[in-house]
């Protein structure tokens, strides 16, 4: 599929220079435009807006061309707590770029064939949560491949009031047409744990009259490539081996070519999107070309009217603050990363996250840069703050629950017991063992739903020695419940994964950097010409 836009500048008078040392405010002010030509696709597109104002009217003639949308239509118990300050008092922000396949119009119809979906419901074929760092020092990009299985919380449509109830193993593209992109908000922070702040979606349309205004990005294959199949699957991408500047359609078919790259599989997919992205950075960057006011305001007109956002970026000037923001990030702080996964041991055609995925959201939750770069990181995260204290041991009620199945092992029958005696032997009698059927949580994790019983949860996990970053508020339970996870599958004594590994970036994830020209996508020789 496609790639997802974003953000502005406030509208300013693009053309004029002037008074004394004219030549050199005039080469500080094309200094300060490549400066800001930060992120990728469109996301960076709309950095650039500012430059291509012509006043007041203008502006709100942009702004008109904005849709927007809630931001998430989940319930309150299925979303991310927000995210906190660190010590310095800033924030990290948490980006949602949908690329979706709505085939709601001739042009989208036209570019996204299939006649018989035509109007029918969208699916997010694209979804990649961008992560900026609180000291806007480095970004991190999780892509997750469109065939991933996961579970999708309820949801209820703001418009038309309509409920969709909670799905268990359903596609994650599935998402949006539960109500819209809020529903793909509200799965991705479900599955997570991290708290998104905006998303920004695009369709069939968006992503050529962007390739278009942009004016082209460079693209490399290692052989001729031609993704067509004689029963007609594949994207029509048609290149030759090496470099290709492409745009409009051509990088549409880019975008969404599965047959023809590598293994011809939506990782791969995944891949090919990476470096789009990563291309785009560094062409909107070195592309001078691109402070001619007329450029800027094709690119400003093309990005308004591909995006739709949510209500927090409705307008130039919120773009133009996220904007800001972005563009403090050098393009070799950008890491772009695949969710790792695994084939669903059921059905073949499809992925799952595995435990590597639970490892790089947690990375991405507590701010740690996935080039290994970090140097704030050094020592373990802080205790989270307690307001309240534990009670007596006999007092601290607390339902053990078995976790252990993971998706190649079966649950290991009795754990919840042996768990519950081996609290009871600590002095924790309140402990009962939750005879229903065993689920699936790769590590560890106690649960507690009130701030008035954060300390007895505290509490427990001491006892067995489990990290306080896996005790977790959640409304999901009534009381302090203790998951057995895949990771302590027997034995006494819980072992907490050793750090300094355990903020190491999964080689399962394939990260890529920004600023890698040498990406070349392998061809597979039956899709060669």
């Amino acid at each position: 599929m496609s790639l997802t836009p974003q953000d502005g500048d406030a509208p300013e008078d693009g053309g004029r220079h002037g008074g004394k040392g004219g030549g050199d405010r005039s080469a500080d002010r094309r200094r300060r435009r490549r400066r800001a030509l930060r992120w990728s696709a469109s996301v960076l597109a709309v950095v650039i807006l500012g430059t291509a104002g012509a006043g007041y009217l203008y502006y709100q003639h942009l702004n008109a061309n904005i849709k927007s949308d809630d931001l998430n239509l989940g319930d309150a118990k299925d979303r991310a707590a927000k995210t906190q300050a660190n010590a310095a008092g800033q924030t990290a922000l948490n980006i949602l770029l949908i690329g979706s396949d709505a085939r709601d119009s001739a042009e989208n119809q036209k570019l996204g064939g299939a006649r018989d979906t035509f109007d029918g419901t969208p699916l997010a074929d694209v979804q990649m949560l961008l992560h900026v760092s609180a000291d806007r020092t480095n970004m991190s990009v999780v892509s997750m491949p469109r065939d991933t299985l996961i579970d999708i919380p309820k949801c209820t449509d703001p418009d038309t009031g309509q409920s969709y109830g909670a799905s268990s193993r359903a596609m994650t593209n599935e998402s949006l047409g539960r109500g819209g992109a809020g529903c793909t908000v509200a799965t991705w922070e479900k599955l997570t744990d991290i708290h998104i702040d905006h998303f920004m979606m695009i369709d069939f349309s968006g992503v050529v009259s962007m390739a278009d205004a942009i004016g082209g990005v460079p693209v490399c294959v290692d052989a001729n490539v031609y993704s067509h199949t004689s029963t007609g699957k594949g994207s029509g991408l048609k290149l030759e081996e090496g470099t290709t500047s492409i745009k409009g359609k051509q990088a549409l078919q880019w975008l969404r070519t599965r047959y023809g790259f590598e293994d011809d599989t939506d990782l791969a997919r995944a891949k090919a999107q990476h470096m789009y992205m990563n291309s785009m950075v560094r062409e909107l960057r070195a592309n001078a070309k691109l402070s001619s006011p007329n450029k800027l305001r094709k690119l400003a007109e093309a990005a308004t009217k591909a995006i739709t956002v949510d209500d927090g970026l409705d307008t130039i000037t919120k773009m133009y603050d996220l904007a800001n923001e972005l563009q403090k990030v050098p393009t070799e702080r950008i890491t772009m990363t695949t969710m790792p996964n695994r084939y669903d041991t059921y059905d073949t055609g499809r992925v799952v996250p595995t435990e590597d995925a639970d490892k790089l959201f947690r990375l991405v939750r507590e701010d740690i840069a996935l080039d290994g770069k970090d140097e704030k990181k050094a020592t373990a995260s802080p205790s989270p703050t307690v307001t309240d204290t534990a009670g007596a041991d006999e007092d601290i009620a607390v339902q053990v629950h078995n976790s252990t199945r993971t998706g190649t092992l079966a649950p290991v029958s009795g754990r919840a017991s042996a768990v519950t005696g081996l609290l009871k032997d600590k002095g924790l009698t309140g402990a009962v063992a939750d005879t229903s059927a065993a689920t699936s949580e790769e590590t560890t994790v106690i649960r507690y739903p009130s701030a008035d019983l954060q300390a007895d949860a505290l509490r427990v996990a001491k006892v067995l020695g489990i990290p306080t970053g896996q005790v977790k508020r959640s409304t999901d339970v009534s009381g302090i419940t203790l998951y057995v996870g895949g990771d302590w599958r027997s034995g006494t004594t819980y072992k907490a994964p050793d750090k300094e590994d355990d903020d190491t970036t999964p080689s399962s994830a394939q990260a890529m950097n920004g600023a890698d020209e040498s990406q070349c996508m392998h061809v597979d020789p039956a899709y060669t010409w």
